[in-house]
């Protein structure tokens, strides 16, 4: 299991439809992936589930990959959620 925190940037502006793209960029992987903010705690692979998150600008996230591309996992998740491309 590996896992990072990080700070979200203002993915609204950068993606056209951030929750979408967000949940794909999740489903390319076969490892679990959690995000974790506060009480929160979701499956990045779940639409309902990143609705109900919000990800949002300012925002402190932290993401919990397990699996056999969990590292890779959470880089792309980085990327998109601070707008690296």
């Amino acid at each position: 299991m590996s896992e990072k925190k990080i700070i979200i940037s203002n993915v609204e502006r950068e993606h056209a439809n951030p929750i979408a793209e967000l949940v794909q960029v999740a489903c390319q992987f076969d490892s679990e992936i959690i995000l974790e903010s506060e009480e929160k705690r979701i499956n990045a692979k779940s639409i309902m589930g990143i609705m109900a998150f919000n990800p949002s600008k300012g925002m402190p996230v932290n993401i919990v990959a397990d699996g056999r591309d969990e590292q890779e996992a959470i880089v792309a998740l980085e990327r998109f959620l601070v707008c690296q491309g």
